[in-house]
């Protein structure tokens, strides 16, 4: 194998002048520049989604939490009281984290008498959060 001659080969801008026969060795074409715009506008978009979808989460966990601490302040009100439920639903206010949140307390018999059943729904506004339910008994 022979070297090619030195002069053959070719450097700096009069390469890139070859490699790109009628056009100049430097920038980028307007096609180019679109088609980066476009990635970039795809990648910040699904970035935006992203955020909304954590922000979104984030709050949800925040009234699922909320919920959970209101419906176990009633059921542990019903187990406190110390006394047999009667059947029956009954409303209360709530109010947590600086919410008003309702909590509907259900009382249902079961097949044995000496327990009911006791559902929690916590609700903000007509939207339901958090329902928990319990048994309580006679004794």
């Amino acid at each position: 194998m022979t070297a090619a001659p030195l002069a053959a080969i070719k450097t700096g801008p009069d390469r890139l002048a070859s490699a790109r026969p009628g056009r100049p060795g430097h920038g980028f074409t307007l096609v180019e520049v679109l088609v980066a715009l476009g990635i970039v506008a795809i990648a910040l978009t699904a970035g935006l989604q992203a955020t909304g979808a954590i922000t979104r989460h984030a709050q949800r966990q925040s009234d699922m939490l909320l919920a959970q601490l209101c419906a176990e302040n009633a059921l542990t009100q019903v187990r406190l009281a110390r006394q047999f439920p009667s059947v029956g639903d009954n409303q209360t206010a709530c109010a947590q984290g600086g919410r008003n949140l309702q909590v509907i307390l259900a009382v249902r018999p079961t097949p044995n008498g000496n327990f009911r059943r006791v559902d929690a729904q916590v609700q903000d506004g007509e939207v339901s959060i958090w329902r928990v339910s319990t048994v309580v008994g006679r004794y």
